[in-house]
């Protein structure tokens, strides 16, 4: 078994390296190719929570369910404001499985109180000998509205990454899916962190759910691997209540400049896709830092008249409407992120590695990312590797952003069942191999 799987291996990485070198001989005299050879000419989408409105549960916008009390302010962090019971479904069809939802104050990013929503679900299976585990499952919602949240998409069925939870209900654990993004629908900052560690408060203040004494492992691919690993390094000075067991995620950005500027600018080929990142960002970030992302100062009417456009919509077509779309392009003259101090100032504390997780991690990313490129977590890795923490990183030699969705779900499943269980999490290790040639688009 050992020797099979190492063969694998080696032939995947002698397979992506075979790539790489092809490709960089087919493009040496003619350079990278672009594509398309204009910008994203794809009208405008209709938006998710128009074709919601369709539907007979409400959005969280008409749900009163979700309203924050007016004495929020005298509610402490992870204290329920109410709950209530739901039916899950996936692709609309009912799933059998106890579900509850509870509304609790956290805190934004900066320290203010606010209300958000976590799902709690629990299979029908008995579990005996001890309380029940938890898989806090963060889902990359990376969207701007409330009805792209996993409290209202586990309703409808429309939770884009549902399917890769049932594996840990099959096995008895219950599962955590906060709406970790909050009221802004934030996107990579440290509030996501405390949304996390406050939905594991909230779930086990819920005396009805029996979780209270539960071990809980955290996990997360993408932008859920962001809210994942913010709560891990927050919870020895925000949560330190909050008891975990290890943290598994993938394909995490570390460093904002660099995703920042890779997002801004026109990339070749497939790694155009990543151009979204940045609307998205520039979005979340206006509602966060209102006086720092100021969208009249640096983009034109066309920018701002986009920027619009993407207030109310989930990752499917905001992926749409701004791949092949780089931000940079719409620039007032002389305008520019990378040249706003207050603005790299913002990225720059948003970034990972000012604390290092006091608790097991386990860290994958794929060899070639064109979303993610390895350039922007790797310095992070460094850091992480060099303070002690406690990491077990590894590229995987597959290229792809979605692809590594599922690459890294199975080690991740056997490895937050394990310590679930009760096994050790394992030796630490550095395995960051990086076969692609220098300079080579998303590497």
């Amino acid at each position: 078994m050992g020797n099979s799987r190492l063969r694998w291996a080696v032939l995947l990485a002698t397979s992506v390296v075979a790539f790489a070198s092809a490709t960089e001989a087919a493009c040496a005299d003619t350079g990278y190719p672009t594509f398309p050879p204009d910008q994203n000419q794809l009208p405008q989408l209709p938006t998710e929570p128009d074709l919601y409105g369709a539907l007979p549960i409400p959005k969280p916008s008409q749900d009163a369910w979700y309203d924050e009390p007016a004495d929020l302010d005298s509610y402490s962090p992870g204290q329920i404001v109410r709950t209530r019971d739901v039916q899950t479904r996936i692709l609309g069809i009912p799933f059998p499985v106890y579900t509850r939802q509870i509304l609790f104050r956290s805190n934004d990013v900066h320290d203010n109180p606010i209300v958000t929503a976590t799902t709690v679900i629990v299979p029908g299976i008995p579990w005996a000998g001890g309380p029940r585990p938890v898989v806090s499952f963060q889902e990359a919602i990376d969207s701007t509205d409330p009805s792209c949240n996993p409290s209202y998409t586990l309703q409808v069925g429309t939770m884009k990454e549902a399917a890769l939870a049932v594996d840990w209900l099959a096995q008895g654990f219950a599962i955590n899916v906060p709406d970790f993004d909050g009221k802004f629908n934030t996107f990579n900052t440290y509030a996501e962190g405390k949304m996390v560690l406050d939905s594991l408060r909230a779930m086990k203040n819920d005396a009805g759910l029996g979780l209270a004494d539960s071990g809980i492992a955290l996990y997360g691919y993408s932008g859920g691997g962001s809210g994942s690993i913010r709560a891990a390094e927050l919870r020895a000075t925000y949560a330190p209540d909050i008891q975990l067991l290890g943290t598994a995620i993938g394909g995490t950005p570390g460093d904002l400049v660099a995703e920042a500027k890779y997002g801004m600018a026109q990339q070749p080929g497939l790694t155009g896709l990543g151009n979204f990142t940045m609307w998205l960002g520039m979005v979340s970030l206006a509602r966060e830092y209102p006086d720092v992302f100021r969208p009249e100062e640096f983009l034109t009417e066309e920018g701002q008249r986009l920027l619009r456009d993407f207030q109310s919509r989930c990752l499917p077509t905001i992926l749409a409407t701004g791949m092949y779309r780089p931000l940079s392009e719409y620039f007032q003259p002389g305008k520019s992120l990378d040249s706003s101090p207050e603005v790299m100032k913002v990225l720059q504390d948003n970034s990972l590695g000012h604390y290092i997780p006091d608790t097991p991690v386990l860290w994958w990313h794929g060899v070639w990312d064109e979303i993610v490129p390895p350039s922007t977590v790797l310095p992070t890795i460094d850091s992480y590797w060099e303070r002690g923490a406690n990491l077990r990183f590894y590229t995987v030699p597959v290229p792809e952003h979605g692809t590594n969705a599922v690459t890294g779900w199975l080690p991740a499943v056997a490895w937050t069942t394990a310590i679930l269980r009760g096994l050790p999490p394992g030796p630490t290790f550095k395995a960051d191999f990086k076969p692609l040639p220098p300079g080579f688009p998303a590497s």
